[in-house]
């Protein structure tokens, strides 16, 4: 079956799935395999759940009743009809990238756009060579404005998610020590994800730039760019405080986030940007920015018990970490308690950027830390406000025997430690 025709089974369907727990009436199901996985299994059963169609790519569940749609490759099949799908549209896109901060980017820059314009945005963090499609497949032709986060831990991801989306505008947050262990180093990280500039510059296309960033000046030097942040640039914005809130200002009107840490100030300046460039009024952006409530264990504020915390256990690397400490050190005066877990992929370096971390730490002595993790419980320290466990289950033991009495707490750890288990220790 061609692409033409299999999109067309697509508009007649009630959508894309890829798991039978979810059918929906009418679905067109897609047989993905994975290492401990073959959807191929399930075709039949998404078929009797309701589905219209099945994709496959295994002639052994290819059933005579013409619901099977056989392929070479149910994966490509899938990135292949969204792309499809997406020049069908012809709609503008944005995609967004970046070490840290690219979801809550888009969450803002979606909710910023959404106040003058139809906009569809990556739901969650289905950011990777499944979730882009799906986005993708998500927009409809009442869609003005599609917002695709893309995420990476190896080369080469970043342009082939391009290629399947094509944006026609970018933003990369920042570069920092994420996803060490796929990228080799800082500078292999750079040069991953700087693979967006390079495929919006080979079509001339458009990026929007943080002119505070100096490396994002410099690679996006010779492209067509609007640029936001300091005096100079196409749009202006200056950071009024974030103590804790961020407030920033542009031109004549303030703007009062929910947000906290001055890393968030990029995030926010860049919505403000994205949304001024695509008309949207400043008092439109400013009742979005305000509105918006962080989710999702991202810097969310949490009072319980009397105690204010701090829960920023969605994820976390040695750049994240840092902004986030850098933040509580100041807020806090260096007073209250830190309960910090691994930090996943860094490879070779995981063992220096733990034990960076611990160093940072041991001059805090009005704080109490609790570090969490195997990596976190092989650190060197003598300092006594310090203590490590090997495992969340033995923290827990410990805070059950001795609560946390610190009124000011930051949570912060990568997701596979799902730290925000500790508010029920709290």
């Amino acid at each position: 079956m061609d692409l033409k025709e299999l999109h067309q089974r697509f508009l007649n369907s009630s959508g894309v799935c890829t798991d039978t727990r979810a059918i929906t009436s009418n679905c067109l199901f897609f047989a993905l395999k994975g290492a401990n996985f073959n959807g191929n299994e399930f075709a039949h059963q998404a078929l009797e759940s309701g589905a219209s169609f099945a994709v496959i790519d295994d002639l052994r569940y290819h059933l005579n009743t013409g619901k099977t749609i056989l392929c070479k490759d149910v994966l490509k099949r899938l990135q292949d009809l969204s792309s499809f799908h997406r020049t069908a549209l012809g709609l503008p896109i944005i995609s967004i990238t970046g070490s840290n901060g690219k979801t809550t980017s888009k969450e803002l820059i979606h909710a910023v756009l959404a106040q003058k314009m139809a906009t569809t945005a990556t739901k969650g963090n289905l950011n990777n060579h499944i979730g882009v499609p799906l986005t993708l497949l998500s927009l409809s032709k009442d869609t003005e404005m599609g917002v695709v986060e893309m995420g990476a831990n190896h080369h080469g991801e970043i342009e082939a998610l391009c290629e399947i989306a094509q944006p026609d505008f970018g933003y990369i947050t920042n570069f920092g020590k994420a996803h060490i262990e796929g990228f080799g180093s800082l500078e292999g990280v750079v040069k991953a994800k700087s693979e967006m500039y390079r495929h919006l510059a080979k079509n001339g296309k458009t990026v929007f730039v943080n002119a505070n960033d100096q490396k994002q000046l410099e690679l996006t030097s010779g492209m067509n760019t609007i640029s936001f942040g300091k005096d100079g640039t196409d749009y202006p914005i200056s950071l009024l405080e974030a103590d804790p809130f961020v407030r920033v200002r542009y031109q004549d009107t303030e703007i009062r986030s929910q947000l906290i840490g001055t890393y968030n100030f990029h995030n926010i300046a860049a919505s403000v940007a994205i949304g001024l460039n695509f008309g949207v009024s400043i008092d439109r952006i400013k009742n979005a920015i305000e509105n918006y409530v962080p989710s999702m264990n991202r810097s969310e504020i949490v009072q319980k018990n009397g105690k204010e915390i701090i829960l920023d256990a969605y994820n976390a690397n040695p750049s994240s970490m840092n902004a986030a400490l850098e933040h509580f050190f100041h807020t806090n005066r260096n007073q209250g308690a830190l309960i910090l877990g691994d930090m996943f992929e860094l490879g070779e370096t995981a063992a220096q950027e733990h034990q960076a971390i611990a160093d940072l730490l041991s001059a805090k002595e009005d704080l109490d830390v609790y570090l969490v993790g195997t990596n976190f419980d092989g650190v060197q320290t003598s300092a006594s406000h310090i203590r490590s466990f090997p495992s969340f289950d033995a923290l827990s033991e410990q805070l059950k025997r001795s609560p946390i009495e610190a009124q000011n707490i930051l949570i912060k750890g990568s997701r596979g430690m799902a730290l925000e288990r500790c508010l029920e220790l709290l």
